[in-house]
């Protein structure tokens, strides 16, 4: 077996280099392992947008200037089935960042600062009362599952099943289309279950689009979605050659956070925004808490849960009570027409749903107007 780690992460996409960046930048002498099955640089399912917030998360763990990854996407424009439409500039730009790119250089910045990096595929897991070993050949006193949606980590664990209510899916391709630079685009869907169609600008040309359905439930063939997509985005057919599915575990689900020497964060954590399908900046600022509740060692199960809670508990409690009133049509509709008029509805909206924002009682109430006769 090789010398006891520190820290061995799971996984080394972005919430599981935040974990490492963030155990390194409190110990810079801890060993703390990466392991991936892939090989970086690599792709990953998703759409691509960074949200604004990302990138102060990542200046603050000793990874800056990632911003100039891609360039700034000021505004972001929604519309709903009825055709009520809000377009207006965020309170930051964010960026479109391929996860080629973003995951490479996010590996890059953790093994900088002294992680080690190997291509291992995690099968096993033994948790003793001093370390966890992973396949009888790698030891550490701590272990973060950031292994995404299907993560092998969490299911060693015994977690249960996310529920089909809290699990979205979502195809994503790449088209040659340029759609402008100047807006993240997203057209809903009309259904029984909410559901939308995006169009992210690319560096250089072209766009990510996408649709996904916010619950197991209203899953279709690859085809239904790639129809509904070319419905809402007609001229952006994506290169059939780029179009991935995926599933995404979403932060109304159950909560997992179990006592001892393994934690979870990102997708593994199932922290995915259920308003939004957003997982990168949830995934960093987990991954963050996960490295530091790792120096914690036998105790860290219980002090990353408690710091899941203080962090995200009230963002979760809005961001799934928003979700199932952004179901229904009408609420929906009141929220783009509010959002419209106001910009402070707006600017919450964005925050709710690509950060770790709240919604205050004065943008609910101006919501709330637009249902009245």
């Amino acid at each position: 077996m090789d010398a006891l780690y520190d820290v061995a992460v799971v996984g080394a996409g972005p919430a599981g280099s935040a974990a490492a960046l963030r155990a390194l930048q409190l110990r810079p002498d801890a060993r703390v392992v990466l392991l991936d099955a892939a090989t970086f640089p690599r792709d990953k399912t998703c759409g691509d947008g960074v949200a604004a917030a990302v990138f102060d998360l990542l200046a603050a763990l000793g990874a800056p200037g990632l911003e100039d990854l891609a360039p700034p996407v000021p505004r972001l424009r929604l519309r709903t089935p009825t055709g009520r439409v809000v377009d207006r500039a965020c309170p930051r730009p964010n960026r479109v960042v391929p996860r080629l790119v973003f995951d490479a250089a996010l590996v890059a910045a953790a093994v900088e600062k002294g992680a080690e990096l190997r291509h291992h595929r995690v099968r096993r897991m033994d948790v003793r009362a001093d370390r966890v070993v992973l396949d009888d050949e790698i030891g550490a006193r701590v272990v973060v599952g950031a292994d995404g949606a299907n993560s092998a980590v969490r299911r060693m664990l015994g977690a249960p099943a996310a529920p089909p209510a809290a699990t979205a899916v979502a195809i994503r391709g790449y088209t040659a289309h340029d759609p402008g630079r100047e807006a993240l685009t997203i057209e809903y869907a009309q259904g029984p279950f909410p559901a939308y169609a995006w169009s992210f600008p690319v560096a250089g040309g072209g766009a990510n689009v996408g649709y996904g359905v916010f619950d197991r439930r209203g899953s279709e063939s690859r085809q239904v979605f790639l129809d509904a997509l070319r419905r809402l985005l007609p001229g952006q057919e994506p290169d059939p050659s780029t179009v991935r599915g995926h599933h995404l575990p979403m932060s109304n689900g159950p909560r997992f956070h179990p006592d001892g020497r393994v934690l979870l964060a990102g997708d593994a954590a199932g922290t995915i925004n259920p308003l939004t399908g957003e997982g990168i900046y949830d995934a960093v600022a987990s991954g963050a808490l996960a490295g530091q509740a790792a120096m914690a060692g036998a105790g860290a199960g219980a002090v990353h849960r408690g710091a899941m809670h203080r962090a995200f508990a009230r963002h979760h409690r809005h961001s799934g009570a928003l979700a199932r009133l952004m179901a229904r049509p009408r609420f929906l509709d009141a929220a783009i027409i509010a959002a419209g008029a106001h910009q402070s509805v707006f600017d919450t909206a964005v925050d709710l749903g690509l950060a770790r924002g709240t919604v205050p009682p004065a943008a609910f109430a101006l919501v709330l107007a637009r249902l009245r006769p």
